[in-house]
């Protein structure tokens, strides 16, 4: 039932863009990214090659992004080779308040049938808010809630510098962490979560683009976030996307 309600919201959130792109002129982008782990919310989901491919449709402030998890490598006996083992759907809105910008969304959480197994899907809310209190730096923070299977929040506030080489050439830093709830938790504590830092590259060639990503992610307490949960730190990988 969970699966069928989770397409279902799926469609219907297609269906929202389709219908909106025709009064607004939609921009599509296509792409995918190749890691060497699959790690989220520093949690380790696979330890090795996976590629990611995702397209975004945006159109006047609204935006509507299908990414995926397939797993090149297989993990643990947990995940098979050659498979998706997550899809994910989300929609949102972005609205400017001043020197502010507020994104509102809502992100359906897709865990298909395989041979290794599956997982009933979920889904999330969550609010965005961020700032450019300097040239190439933003500050923000976002706050998610499970409204299914777990029923708590998760928080992340954030911090990034992007430097401009050229007009093609930009190097990009970052760094955050993550506060969770104790439903969150898989230790069953709430508290801070895992901190992230990555270091990243991109290239803009017209409508082509393409980047590298170095980051390295570790647990922040281990009530919290037990380290078998987060057996990979380092992680890396190249991407390439086309802009319609």
């Amino acid at each position: 039932m969970k699966t069928t309600r989770a397409w279902v919201s799926g469609l219907l959130m297609i269906m929202v863009m389709m219908t909106y792109g025709t009064a607004v002129a939609a921009e599509v982008t296509g792409g995918v990214d190749l890691y060497s782990a699959y790690v989220w919310r520093g949690i380790t989901f696979n330890d090795g090659l996976v590629a990611q491919p995702s397209m975004d449709v945006t159109a006047g402030g609204f935006n509507f992004n299908v990414w995926g998890n397939f797993d090149i490598d297989d993990y643990e006996n947990s995940l098979d080779d050659g498979e998706f083992s997550e899809i994910d759907l989300a929609l949102s809105y972005t609205v400017e308040a001043g020197p502010l910008s507020v994104t509102g969304g809502y992100i359906e959480y897709l865990f298909p049938t395989t041979d290794a197994g599956g997982a009933p899907g979920t889904r999330e809310i969550f609010v965005d808010l961020s700032g450019e209190p300097a040239d190439g730096f933003i500050l923000g923070a976002t706050a998610y809630y499970d409204i299914d299977e777990i029923e708590d929040y998760y928080l992340t506030p954030y911090v990034g510098y992007s430097l401009a080489i050229n007009d093609e050439v930009s190097l990009d830093f970052g760094a955050s962490c993550g506060y969770a709830g104790e439903d969150f938790a898989l230790g069953g504590e709430s508290g801070f979560h895992e901190y992230t830092f990555y270091l990243g590259a991109g290239y803009q060639m017209d409508s082509v683009s393409l980047s590298a990503l170095l980051g390295y992610t570790d647990t922040m307490d281990k009530d919290v976030l037990p380290e078998e949960a987060a057996d990979v730190n380092f992680f890396g990988g190249i991407g390439l996307s086309y802009n319609f």
